[in-house]
């Protein structure tokens, strides 16, 4: 059977970067393919332009995510919001490198009070394990954050962090992994080919690791109604 773990990210901000602009820059609405992989490799130690082991690391993982929401008491939940953060920039970078000499606005998406659950699944024979994964998260070597640098965790990645190799267990596929977890949610996102539902999502996050930053596309289907 596939081999899990499940991670929370819980933060009063969370950004998880759609198409950008530069000076507009979106979320999406669940954490990207891009940005787990970039919260991994940050606790792993992976530097950015370690090309070898940032492809090692994705070759290594599957995801699968449920859009949860904050509980405040047991009858009062709050779901998270997506707000815009508008100011304005002096000495911006041009895309010739070069300094720009008027203040440019900026428009910075931002999910509030945003709850999720990650269903990290191993690959067959994957260079990098869930030991080394499981124990890096518990110890990061970078500090992680959701998706920006302006975005810090609210509380530990993994449930156990005494005992990381606790957290990892065995599903029979990443929907039975994410009932597993603590987040109330009714909406679930998998990139198994085998969950393919009839509704699907295409979203360019899959990082293309090299001297130019580049995404291509994948396919993600929509499941829903998680009971908990």
């Amino acid at each position: 059977m596939p081999r899990f773990i499940l991670l929370e990210l819980d933060g009063v901000m969370q950004s998880w970067g759609g198409h950008t602009y530069e000076d507009w820059r979106p979320t999406e609405l669940f954490p990207t393919r891009s940005g787990l992989l970039g919260l991994i490799g940050a606790c792993i130690g992976i530097e950015r332009t370690d090309t070898a082991n940032l492809n090692r690391l994705a070759a290594s993982l599957r995801f699968a995510v449920c859009s949860g929401s904050r509980t405040i008491t047991e009858n009062h939940r709050v779901k998270s919001i997506r707000l815009c953060d508008y100011h304005t920039i002096e000495y911006a970078r041009k895309v010739d490198g070069k300094q720009n000499e008027n203040p440019v606005q900026s428009y910075r998406w931002y999910l509030f009070d945003a709850v999720f659950a990650v269903a990290v699944e191993e690959m067959p024979n994957a260079p990098v394990t869930l030991e080394v994964i499981t124990t890096k998260l518990c110890k990061p070597i970078f500090t992680p954050f959701l998706g920006r640098r302006s975005c810090p965790i609210s509380q530990p990645l993994l449930a156990d962090n005494r005992n990381p190799l606790a957290n990892i267990f065995e599903a029979s596929d990443a929907i039975e992994a994410l009932n597993k977890s603590g987040v109330n949610g009714s909406v679930m996102y998998t990139e198994a080919t085998e969950l393919a539902t009839e509704h699907k999502l295409r979203i360019r996050d899959v990082p293309m690791y090299g001297r130019i930053r580049q995404f291509s596309t994948r396919e993600v289907s929509i499941h829903a109604d998680k009971e908990k």
